[in-house]
C-alpha cells in the first residue's frame, strides 16, 4: 500500500512549497523510491485553461491534454516522469463531481454538506494514485495557506486522512515563515505558532542561488531521512544524485554567456513563461553557457526603434500568447530577426507570426493575417481549425495534448532532433492555412513537420537562415533536467555561434582600427 505525504504552507503564500514538495520528491525517487506527486488547488475554475496568465501564471498541458497548475511542471522537470489530470485536482473539479452525483440521485435525497460529503470526495482523490500498486510514495501539495477559508476542507480532509489511515502510512510537511525583526535582533515565530497545532521536527530551508540546488540543501537537512523515519520505510540506497550534480556544476559555472530577447505580452508577470525560462537554463548548461532572458514588451516595438530593442541580442523567441494585443511587435520583431540572420525561435502564436510576416514581407500577401486577430482579412494564413469551429465553450475545448508529428529529412528540425517521428505537446486553436502551403514553399519556406493523419504544418523553417525555426507546439513542456528538450539545446547553441561570430568580428575591427 502507498504512503502519503501532505506539503501544506502557513503565514503567507509563495514560500515554494512545490519546489520543497519537488525536491522531497526527487530524494526519494534517487533512494529507488517510486514517487509522484499531486496539486490540490483550492481556487472554484475546474481547472486554469480560461485563467488570465497575470492571475495566475503558465497553465501547464499534460501529455494526456490536462490544463494545470505551473507546479506540475516543477514536478516533471524534477522526476523526468509525465504527470497527467490526476495529478491535478481543484475545488471546482472537486464540487462539479458533487454536484453531479446529487443530480443523478446518487445521495439517496440526503442533504449536500462541506462536511461529509465534499471532504469525502477530496479524500477520494488524494488516495486514488496510491492504488494501483503503481508507487511507494505519493507526495499531495495543498494550493494556498492554512488559514484561507477556501483551504479548509482540503485541511480537514488531510486531517480526517491522519486519522483514518495508520500512524506511518500519512505525514505533513509544513512551510512557513518566521519573520526576522533586525530593530530587535529576534526571530518572531508567533505567526507559525498559529499555523501550526503540533510540531515534531523542524528544518530549515535557506534560500538557494537557484531551485536546483534545493534537493541537495533538503539532503543535506536530512529531510528525506526524516519522511522514511517517519513512515517506517528502511532506506535501501544512498540517494543516486550524480546527474543532477553534473546538471548543477554545469548551470552554476558557465564557460560563457550568452543573451536572449525574450518577445512577448505578459513579461511583467515571470510565472506567465515558466516552463520557457526552465528550458533555458536546461539548454544552458548543457551548452555551458548562461543564458540570460532579456524581456521585451512586443507592444512597444515598432519598426522606427525595433534596431535599438533587438540590439545586442544573439537570439529571439517569440513566445506564445492569445490576442490582438502586441501582434504587430511581435510581426515586427520576427522581421527583423529574418533580415539580419539574428538565430529565430516562434513557438506556438510566435511560429503563426512568423508566417504571417513571410506573407507580408517576401510573398507579398499585404493582408496576411490570423482570423483570430482579423477575422475579415483577406489573406488568413493562418485560420481556425476545422473542428474547433464548431466549439462555443471556451474551457478544456483546445486542441491539447501530446501529438504526433512527421519530420521531413534533410530539414533543421531533422538534424535538431535526429528522427522522422516525435511528438510534442499543444494548446491552441488556429493553424496554418494548408490553402497556402504550396505558395510558401515555392517562396522558400519549408513546412518540415506535419501531423501525420491531418496533415496540420507542426514546424516551419528557413533553410537558408543560419536558425530560423517555428513550432505550433510548446517543446517547452517537455523539456526536463535529464532530458532537455533538443530545440531549445540547438537554439542556444545557436546563438552561442552568432555570440562567437559577432565577438570575432569586433575584435577583427579593433585589430583594423590599430593598424
Amino acid at each position: 500500500m502507498a504512503k502519503y505525504i501532505f506539503v501544506t504552507g502557513g503565514v503567507t503564500s509563495s514560500l515554494g512549497k512545490g519546489i520543497i514538495a519537488a525536491s522531497l520528491a526527487k530524494l526519494l525517487q534517487a533512494r529507488g523510491l517510486r514517487v509522484t506527486i499531486q496539486k490540490f488547488d483550492p481556487y472554484i475554475n475546474v481547472d486554469p485553461g480560461t485563467l488570465n496568465p497575470y492571475e495566475h501564471g503558465e497553465c501547464y498541458v499534460t501529455e494526456d491534454g490536462a490544463e494545470t497548475d505551473l507546479d506540475l511542471g516543477h514536478y516533471e522537470r524534477f522526476l523526468n516522469i509525465f504527470t497527467s489530470q490526476a495529478n491535478n485536482v481543484t475545488t471546482g473539479r472537486i464540487y462539479q463531481t458533487v454536484i453531479n452525483k446529487e443530480r443523478a440521485g446518487d445521495f439517496l435525497g440526503k442533504t449536500v454538506q462541506v462536511v461529509p460529503h465534499i471532504t469525502d470526495e477530496i479524500k477520494r482523490r488524494m488516495l486514488l494514485l496510491g492504488q494501483g500498486g503503481k508507487y511507494d510514495i505519493v507526495l499531495t501539495e495543498i494550493g494556498g495557506t492554512v488559514g484561507d477559508i477556501e483551504s479548509l476542507p482540503f485541511i480537514e480532509a488531510v486531517r480526517q486522512l491522519q486519522w483514518e489511515l495508520p500512524e506511518e502510512d500519512v505525514m505533513v510537511v509544513h512551510l512557513t515563515l518566521i519573520p526576522y525583526l533586525k530593530a530587535a535582533k529576534e526571530l518572531k515565530t508567533k505567526p507559525t505558532q498559529h499555523s501550526v497545532k503540533m510540531l515534531s521536527e523542524t528544518i530549515e530551508a535557506m534560500d538557494a542561488s537557484t531551485i536546483y540546488e534545493v534537493p541537495l540543501l533538503m539532503m543535506r537537512e536530512k529531510l528525506d531521512l526524516i519522511c522514511l523515519r517517519k513512515m517506517n520505510i528502511t532506506p535501501q540506497q544512498e540517494p543516486q544524485l550524480d546527474k543532477w550534480k553534473a546538471f548543477l556544476d554545469k548551470l552554476k559555472y558557465p564557460r560563457s554567456k550568452v543573451t536572449i530577447g525574450l518577445i512577448g505580452k505578459y513579461i511583467e508577470l515571470q510565472d506567465a513563461y515558466k516552463s520557457i525560462l526552465e528550458s533555458f537554463v536546461h539548454a544552458g548548461a548543457i551548452n555551458e553557457v548562461k543564458v540570460q532572458v532579456v524581456n521585451v514588451h512586443s507592444e512597444f516595438i515598432t519598426p522606427e526603434n525595433v534596431a535599438e530593442k533587438l540590439q545586442g541580442f544573439d537570439g529571439l523567441l517569440v513566445a506564445p500568447g492569445f490576442g490582438v494585443r502586441g501582434i504587430e511587435g511581435k510581426i515586427i520583431a520576427v522581421q527583423y530577426a529574418r533580415e539580419n540572420n539574428l538565430p529565430f525561435f516562434g513557438i506556438c502564436l510566435g511560429m503563426q507570426m512568423a508566417v504571417i510576416e513571410f506573407g507580408r514581407n517576401v510573398l507579398g500577401l499585404t493582408d496576411a493575417h490570423s482570423t483570430e486577430m482579423n477575422a475579415q482579412c483577406s489573406e488568413p494564413v493562418i485560420n481556425m481549425m476545422e473542428e474547433q469551429k464548431k466549439i462555443k465553450m471556451m474551457g478544456g475545448t483546445m486542441r491539447l495534448g501530446a501529438y504526433p508529428c512527421h519530420i521531413e529529412k534533410d530539414s533543421l528540425a531533422h538534424r535538431i532532433y535526429g528522427q522522422t517521428e516525435i511528438t510534442e505537446r499543444h494548446r491552441h486553436r488556429f493553424e496554418f492555412n494548408n490553402d497556402y502551403l504550396e505558395q510558401y514553399e515555392k517562396g522558400g519556406m519549408l513546412a518540415s513537420g506535419k501531423n501525420p493523419e491531418t496533415g496540420l504544418v507542426e514546424i516551419i523553417e528557413l533553410p537558408h537562415h543560419p536558425f530560423f525555426i517555428g513550432v505550433q507546439y510548446h517543446p517547452e513542456l517537455k523539456s526536463t533536467v535529464e532530458s532537455p528538450a533538443p530545440l531549445f539545446v540547438s537554439f542556444i547553441e545557436a546563438a552561442k555561434k552568432h555570440n562567437e561570430a559577432q565577438g570575432a568580428r569586433k575584435s577583427g575591427a579593433r585589430q583594423d582600427a590599430l593598424i
